[in-house]
């Protein structure tokens, strides 16, 4: 049952929408931002339950997949006359491990009408943790946790700022499926459970010991179900201590049995989850010495929201960096990029994309593509910290698979093709020539790469740019430069060639002056 649906009506320009595709529950947040304040619009909450539909292979069960889109349908509903760049949807650990996750995000943007991100595990818990300390602000060295479906997320932090971020492969659908089947409580499952999840968190004890923090939170679903489990039935304030979690289990026991559970407070769609989620919390609360948790007003969520406004932030001001920036700069400094020719790349790549757009008025900073271009050529030589030799495959390898945040799983592996498709044949993408946008950004990157293959700032901007065509693109070459570098134009005559090959798409150089 979706919970907080009310009629679609006209978006403000400045109302932003976030999705949580989660492993129990989809969200829908629409909020406003003005002066740093944040004001709910509507939310909207479904208990999809989609984690309990992964089958023994990794795969979606269909029926599962069709819960998430009729799910998805109401959420489209509520949308109606949203822009693509006012939402932003993400999932998270069920998406991250199904096997045939692409049927069912094809599926669920067709129905959406956005595309839907996979985004991994510290990802997620970076994005967990802006939502808690923008809306709950503290400068104390803090320890957020987040249960989810399938999987858990710590994260360490100090005002806005991530110390330490770490997903765990347990949630509480996946720990009741396992450890409560068939809806029974008994204290052997109870124990079995609590050592699973000790299993799964003991290689952080000492990361998120309690000497690292000063105040406990807790962000979702589960913590907020036996936060009003406890203060309806008058054990706490809501406050999550280990006293109150073994009340919560010896009445859990005395039931024997979810159906036969009735607790003050407690939801009917939460009882099935509740005892993996009670045995998470207790081992949390014995393993990191966590005598209170208090719940959080955030969650992944307005993580979300928060951050889609930096980036919308960032793309009308060419002053404020986009988020993501600071990942890239970060993967520069870890495998020790030449950042002088990581610039040259990147400016000219941009510059000779903008050159291929309809609308050339259109600064390249504010196309999304024309980002991917950018961090493609700030980071196309990562790969070399591995070996020189084959290099664009080391580095569409590392990007593929690196955390960086701010960044989607769906996106880091485009800009491995990106990296991958930078030099050598273009046979390797051949699965990819249908997309024409992927295409446009590889060639520009190439041909960014030749004409700064000597590493020298010798180029003026405006000595090479490209030409759009049907079905080809034109390289405009200043003769008198072209006739001082003969080395880089016989690279770009070679490289014409390769296009040649492809049949669909051609490239041709024109000497001018």
């Amino acid at each position: 049952m979706t919970q907080g649906l009310t009629s679609p009506r006209r978006p403000l320009p400045r109302q932003l929408a976030a999705i949580d595709i989660g492993s129990n529950s989809f969200r829908l947040e629409i909020a406003e931002l003005s002066k740093g304040r944040y004001k709910r619009i509507d939310y909207l909450k479904s208990t999809v339950r989609l984690g309990a539909g992964l089958d023994a292979d990794g795969m979606l069960t269909d029926e599962a997949a069709q819960r998430g889109l009729d799910c998805l349908t109401v959420f489209a509903q509520r949308l109606q006359g949203f822009e693509g760049h006012q939402v932003r949807a993400v999932a998270t650990q069920t998406l991250r491990e199904a096997r045939n996750r692409n049927a069912f995000l094809t599926q669920a943007h067709q129905v959406l009408g956005h595309p839907i991100e996979i985004i991994s595990g510290r990802e997620e818990a970076r994005l967990i943790y802006q939502g808690v300390t923008r809306l709950q602000p503290s400068e104390l060295p803090r320890l957020v946790v987040d249960i989810g479906g399938r999987s858990t997320e710590m994260i360490l932090g100090h005002g806005r700022t991530v110390t330490n971020a770490e997903s765990f492969g347990i949630g509480s659908v996946s720990l009741s499926m396992r450890h409560f089947p068939e809806g029974r409580f008994t204290r052997q499952a109870f124990r079995e459970a609590q050592i699973a999840a000790g299993a799964e968190f003991e290689e952080a004890l000492q990361l998120f010991s309690s000497a690292n923090w000063r105040e406990a939170l807790g962000s979702s679903g589960t913590v907020g179900a036996i936060s009003q489990i406890l203060h309806a039935s008058g054990i706490t304030d809501g406050s999550i201590t280990a006293q109150g979690l073994r009340w919560c289990i010896e009445q859990c026991l005395k039931a024997g049995h979810i159906d036969t559970l009735a607790l003050p407070g407690l939801k009917p769609d939460r009882k099935a989850v509740l005892g993996g989620g009670l045995s998470i919390l207790y081992t949390l609360a014995m393993h990191f010495d966590i005598e209170v948790m208090k719940p959080a007003k955030g969650a992944l969520r307005q993580g979300v929201i928060f951050d889609l406004e930096e980036r919308l932030l960032a793309a009308r001001d060419r002053r404020q960096p986009d988020p993501r920036e600071a990942a890239v700069r970060e993967l520069q400094r870890r495998f020790n990029v030449d950042a002088r020719h990581a610039e040259r790349v990147r400016t000219r790549a941009n510059w000779l994309w903008s050159g291929l757009q309809p609308d050339r008025a259109r600064p390249a900073e504010r196309d999304e593509s024309a980002l991917e271009l950018g961090w493609a050529g700030a980071l196309h030589e990562i790969g070399m910290m591995v070996s020189h030799h084959d290099h664009h495959r080391h580095s569409a390898y590392l990007l593929g698979h690196v955390d960086a945040a701010g960044f989607s799983q769906s996106q880091q592996r485009r800009l491995a093709d990106l990296l991958l498709g930078q030099r050598g044949e273009l046979s390797k993408l051949a699965e990819r020539r249908q997309d024409r946008r992927l295409m446009q950004q590889v060639l520009c990157l190439r041909l960014a790469v030749i004409l700064h293959h000597a590493r020298t700032d010798d180029l003026p901007t405006r000595a090479a740019r490209l030409e759009p065509g049907r079905g080809r693109a034109t390289l405009l070459l200043q003769r008198r430069w072209a006739d001082q570098h003969p080395r880089t134009l016989h690279l770009l005559e070679q490289e014409a060639l390769l296009w040649s090959r492809q049949g669909d798409r051609e490239l041709t150089i024109q000497l001018l002056g």
